[in-house]
This record gives C-alpha cells, sequence and structure tokens, in this order.
C-alpha cells in the first residue's frame, strides 16, 4: 500500500499529520526510507533540500533470518576453508559487500533503491526533490547504515545542522571526530531511534551538507 494515492505513507516524526487522511490504510515507508527522511526532516524544515545522494548499507536482517543465517553459514564456512551456498544475497556476502537489493526496476536500478525516491517525495508530499539512491548489502547481522549527501536550496553550516539534529525527535547526534566518535552499526542495533554523526560541510555545491 505505500505508493497507493489513497493510502497515508506515514513516519510520525516527519509527517504525523498525513495519518488523519487514511480510509482505514495507514502505511510505513521502507526502512531505509524512515531513517533518512527522521534524519532530513529538520534540515528540510530550515534551508529546504534541492537534492539528495545516498548510499545505503544495509545489514543482513534486513533479508529476514534466512539472510542473518547465510551470513553466519558463509563465515564458518570461509574460516574453516569449507565450501557453502550462496541463495539469499546475489553474491558471496560474508567478508564481502553486494550492491543488489531486490528486484531490478527502472533504468538499473532496484527496487529498493527506487523505494528512497518515490517514498521520500510522498512522504514530504514533493514530487521535484531529487534522489540518486545506491544502495548494498553489507556484511553485519543488524543495523542499517546511510552515507547522505544534501543539497540545499539555502545557506546552512555543519554547526546549525548538528543542532537541529540534536534537538528533533528520534534523533541522537553522536558526532566528534576529535575524539573518533560517530555512529556504527552495532551502537544503533535494538534501538529505535536514528544516529546521525560526520555532520561536514560539502564544498563542491553553495549549499551543500554530508554525515
Amino acid at each position: 500500500f505505500r505508493m497507493d494515492p489513497e493510502v497515508p505513507l506515514v513516519v510520525p516524526e516527519v509527517n504525523p499529520e498525513a495519518i488523519l487522511e487514511h480510509k482505514g490504510i495507514i502505511a510505513n515507508p521502507n526502512c531505509s526510507t524512515i531513517q533518512m527522511v527522521v534524519a532530513l526532516k529538520p534540515l528540510h524544515d530550515e534551508a529546504g533540500i534541492k537534492r539528495v545522494v545516498v548510499s545505503t548499507y544495509q545489514s543482513v536482517s534486513g533479508a529476514g533470518k534466512k539472510g542473518m543465517d547465510e551470513l553466519s553459514s558463509q563465515t564458518i564456512a570461509l574460516l574453516n576453508q569449507k565450501p557453502f551456498d550462496v541463495e539469499v544475497h546475489n553474491a558471496q556476502i560474508a567478508f564481502n559487500t553486494v550492491p543488489h537489493i531486490g528486484p531490478w526496476a527502472e533504468d538499473d536500478y532496484t527496487e529498493e533503491e527506487l523505494k528512497l525516491v518515490y517514498e521520500t517525495r510522498k512522504i514530504w508530499g514533493e514530487p521535484n526533490i531529487q534522489v540518486a539512491p545506491t544502495a548494498v548489502r553489507v556484511p553485519v547481522f543488524a543495523g542499517h547504515s546511510e552515507s547522505i549527501n544534501i543539497e540545499f536550496n539555502n545557506a546552512i553550516t555543519a554547526e546549525r545542522a548538528r543542532q537541529l539534529l540534536d534537538s528533533a525527535p528520534g534523533l541522537v547526534v553522536v558526532d566528534d571526530p576529535s575524539e573518533n566518535r560517530y555512529p556504527t552499526a552495532i551502537d544503533c542495533a535494538e534501538r529505535d531511534e536514528v544516529f546521525v554523526g560526520r555532520i561536514r560541510k560539502d564544498p563542491s555545491v553553495q549549499h551543500g551538507l554530508a554525515l
């Protein structure tokens, strides 16, 4: 139901008002879309997002128990120099990264990648926001991660972004390069919040940040 025009696509920290439009069904977005729009919401409200380039580093838990079992069994087999099967992740996942999640779709993107495009536009009600996605499966059991580059319509500094994110609902800022403090997948596993770090200026555009 996610892209059904009659069904609201709701992230409570981002567009709770959409819930009032339901006709008996409410949908929630894909996992990668949720964490991205929660992190981008306060920045979009402040400076207006023009374009997002996002690369995901998605744990095998996104493929369910079978995906987690395959990472475990392949790891054990490789460490013991034994043969193993590839059934879930399209390629060996142990000690590897696989830039292929979900079926192939339009223009050689995967369905997982296009969810980041179309769901973001629907949640914000802004069909012109540009999103360039790449989704990668990584050998991590739990905890999805993303690298996000944002181009804004208006000026915003890394320090201002840090303040906005630190005070926004559903977010935890872990960002101190001098102490090597930043989020990792293990820190975030079994937590509901979205963790944000490595907040920095993008010098390649007039108004840009990376996180």
